[in-house]
């Protein structure tokens, strides 16, 4: 398997370079010699071939080749807006969505939420999980890394969110038995994916979200934990998303 190598700038095609230290380390662990192949993206969704041409003991000496536009994105961006889970499952769960296809993902504090970040230990966290996500594509294979926003409050993030447009569905995954079940999604529009963290949210922050265009939906009858929830409406949109049993 092509050992996948993320760059924060574009390399320059037709001449030797040397990769980062970050790339370097990776390339290094995956014990590449000189002659192996590389792939090579900054995100963007471009991919450079490479071969490498000499290994040192901290450096990486590689032949660039021409980019090529390599898309293994979904056909809607989705975005996960969601109250952080607690005891480390973030990582978890942006690794996964990240595989899944997941365009971006919003951490949120809520009324409920067991862990609370603020200031530089948030920022330290955000950029953790940036990494994570920069990992999982390398091993995936997507050449556009999902953007990690930065931790906000629930309410502070509905209140700066523009009125819904006709080209964005909202959806709120609720545990209220009385929501419907979740229906076909309109694969023509982009979705943003709203939910809670352990207990879910609090009756006022659902209304709160109803009134900023989100509508509410179950996922069936079985409780999902917060990390399991938005990665089911995840997978469910990359398959396709068809009816759900009831819908």
């Amino acid at each position: 398997m092509t050992v996948r190598l993320h760059l924060d700038a574009p390399p320059t095609p037709g001449a030797a370079c040397a990769l980062p230290e970050a790339a370097v380390r990776h390339a290094q662990v995956r014990r590449v010699q000189p002659g192996s192949a590389l792939e090579l993206f900054d995100g963007s969704g471009r991919v450079w071939p490479a071969t490498v041409l000499a290994v040192g003991r901290s450096a990486l000496t590689v032949r660039v080749d021409a980019p090529l536009e390599v898309d293994r994105e979904l056909a809607r961006p989705v975005t996960l807006a969601l109250g952080v889970p607690a005891n480390e499952r973030m990582d978890a769960l942006v690794e996964k969505a990240t595989e899944l296809g997941v365009a971006a993902i919003q951490p949120l504090q809520t009324a409920r939420s067991v862990l609370r970040l603020a200031g530089e230990r948030a920022e330290r966290r955000r950029a953790h999980w940036q990494a994570v996500a920069v990992a999982a594509c390398e091993q995936c294979g997507r050449n556009r890394v999902p953007r990690i926003a930065p931790l906000l409050e629930l309410s502070d993030w509905l209140a700066q969110l523009a009125p819904a447009a006709a080209h964005e569905q909202r959806l709120l995954l609720s545990l209220d038995a009385a929501a419907p079940p979740l229906a076909r999604v309109d694969a023509g529009r982009a979705l943003v994916s709203l939910s809670g963290p352990e207990g879910g949210l609090a009756p006022d922050e659902q209304a709160a979200a109803l009134r900023s265009g989100f509508a509410a939906a179950t996922l069936g009858a079985r409780v999902l934990r917060a990390d399991t929830a938005p990665l089911a409406l995840l997978a469910w949109v990359a398959l396709g998303g068809a009816p759900a049993p009831g819908g």
